[in-house]
């Protein structure tokens, strides 16, 4: 997986991610905007049979962006870990 920055201002970024999926843009996408310094979130897959996502972050005031992309990655990796130790717990129990 390879990240490119294709715009940075103080409070835009908009970045794409080779070899990403709907399903890690969507869990970043939601955490960012659970962040309330974050206006805008969202991503798009130009075309469906090249799986190279861009996801945008536009921030409020003058936070910056890429502080808030760390943080959604962050929980994201967290939440992951969580149901990690939940899934082994249950596979044991059967």
């Amino acid at each position: 997986m390879e990240v490119k920055i294709l715009k940075k201002t103080p409070t835009e970024l908009e970045i794409e991610v080779e070899g990403a999926g709907h399903t890690l843009c969507n869990l970043l996408q939601k955490r960012l905007l659970e962040d309330e310094t974050v206006e805008l979130a969202g991503y798009n897959v130009p075309h469906p049979l090249a799986s190279n996502p861009i996801i945008y972050v536009r921030m409020k005031g003058n936070a910056r962006p890429e502080p808030a992309l760390r943080r959604a990655a962050e929980k994201t990796r967290k939440i992951n870990e969580v149901f990690m130790k939940e899934l082994e717990k249950a596979l044991k129990k059967t």
